[in-house]
């Protein structure tokens, strides 16, 4: 390594994205005595902040999506992290990180860590925006579990992997669980497909598309409009919840070398979350992980950070 344990720089580490993962991240680098910006482009916490309630995160045997997200932010800024409402424009690696951000700010750093997570791609329909969080969710493990759903009905939108394994996941706890795709043949392989048909709390809606989640301002989401794209029929469907799984890309439009990515436009890491740029960590839901939950991303934080300081540490 280079010696630039001297070289100035705004901060010691950048960390974009206020997640789980990047929280977590800014926890351990602040806990270290290092100079740690945080870039949240939208709000603090990320997506956690929308789910109703979480049971799988250890520690709490239940916790509010909110709560928990505002415990990081208050620990992160705690042990020395600083928080800016920006996202990450560009960056360019020299010797250091030479940093633009969203707000047209240019900042420099000697590590930069990537947890700008993953963005779900949208229904586009009235009422998803609305009901985000009230009923309408992209996560099935976190947000399945959780009383708004027990015996209830349930709507799962999709025809690959993702919607095939979560409606048959989310029959623990719905009364019915209606997948509606927008074609008969499923991106899937047999046997998980056979499990789904046989499955009696499955009801399939084929050759159909959401045209509307409907509900109230108190109790959200009631129920979807569907329409069968080779009739026109429109039908509805009453539901307390709706999980759309029609993909998500990882949140990677401010990166141009493209062999930080794999052929999913995840960033590709080693155990210790370092990408092949020195220097340049990722973590959370943007990296190549197999799972992504808070706990997976928590965990991809703490080692990034850990590792960041450690860079820092042996660039002399």
């Amino acid at each position: 390594m280079k010696n630039l344990i001297n070289v100035e720089t705004d901060f010691d580490v950048v960390i974009a994205g206020a997640g789980p993962a990047g929280l977590s991240a800014g926890i351990y680098i602040g806990r270290s005595g290092l100079n740690v910006l945080i870039l949240e482009k939208t709000v603090v916490g990320g997506k956690v902040i929308y789910t109703y309630e979480i049971e799988n995160y250890p520690g709490f045997k239940k916790v509010d999506g909110f709560t928990l997200a505002k415990s990081f932010e208050e620990q992160a800024l705690a042990l020395g992290a600083k928080i800016e409402y920006s996202g990450l424009k560009s960056f360019e690696k020299t010797d250091i990180f030479n940093i633009t951000l969203e707000n047209g700010r240019v900042i420099t750093s000697k590590v930069l860590i990537l947890a700008t997570g993953t963005k779900e791609n949208h229904l586009g329909v009235p009422g998803e925006k609305e009901y985000y969080g009230k009923g309408v969710s992209y996560c099935a493990t976190c947000d399945g579990p959780g009383p708004r759903f027990k015996d209830k009905p349930i709507v799962v939108v999709g025809g690959g992997y993702s919607a095939i394994e979560e409606g048959n996941y989310l029959t623990r706890f719905g009364s019915v669980v209606h997948i509606v795709h927008r074609r008969k043949q499923f991106r899937v392989d047999t046997k998980s497909l056979k499990k789904a048909e046989e499955n009696p709390k499955i009801v399939f809606h084929y050759d159909s598309v959401v045209e509307e989640i409907t509900g109230t301002a108190n109790e959200g989401v009631t129920g979807v409009r569907i329409k069968n794209v080779l009739t026109n029929e429109v039908s509805e469907i009453k539901a307390v919840g709706v999980f759309p799984f029609i993909g998500q890309n990882p949140v990677v439009d401010y990166i141009t070398d493209t062999n930080l990515l794999n052929q999913d436009k995840q960033i590709v890491a080693d155990i210790n979350m370092q990408t092949s740029i020195e220097g340049l960590f990722t973590a959370g839901d943007v990296r190549n992980t197999p799972f992504r939950q808070i706990a997976t991303a928590v965990a991809d934080g703490a080692l990034a950070g850990q590792n960041a300081v450690r860079y820092i540490e042996n660039l002399d």
